[in-house]
């Protein structure tokens, strides 16, 4: 927080949609989850285990108590990201938020989001986003290869 002549600016935490119109609203840089970020992410973590091995140990998520070298916290965001379009028990995937499937024959056929609220993984933005979200294809290889 800032204080300057009696205003108080803030830049505050929005997981999902902008609550303000500063910089244009809307936009998928204000923190929600952002698919190409998350992947250039995943790459550099992979990267740097590659140069310091398992030598070199973080804590994630931070607070937990859980140590990782930085391969298993790259898996790990990894894994984070192709749950939110897994369906869980009640067939229902993280991205599509509270809404419901328009066709039931549709539950297969993904929308790929713009980007996706930080807090819940609900689709935002353009839902039409084939290119940079479809990063997470990637991400699901390594998730399933993980598990063989």
């Amino acid at each position: 927080m800032f204080r300057c002549h009696g205003q108080e600016f803030r830049v505050d935490y929005v997981p999902g949609e902008s609550n303000t119109t500063m910089f244009g609203g809307n936009s998928n840089w204000r923190g929600p989850i952002w698919l190409p970020v998350n992947y250039l992410l995943i790459e550099a973590l992979e990267r740097y285990h590659y140069f310091y091995g398992d030598t070199l140990r973080v804590e994630c998520p931070t607070g937990s108590g859980r140590w990782m070298n930085l391969n298993e916290v790259a898996r790990e965001l990894s894994r984070r990201l192709v749950r939110l379009f897994l369906p869980d028990l009640h067939q229902r995937r993280p991205y599509q938020g509270d809404a419901a499937q328009a066709v039931p024959d549709d539950r297969d056929r993904l929308l790929f989001h713009e980007y996706f609220h930080g807090d819940t993984g609900a689709g935002l933005g353009a839902s039409h986003q084939t290119g940079w979200t479809s990063l997470v294809a990637h991400c699901l290889e390594h998730t399933v290869r993980d598990k063989k």
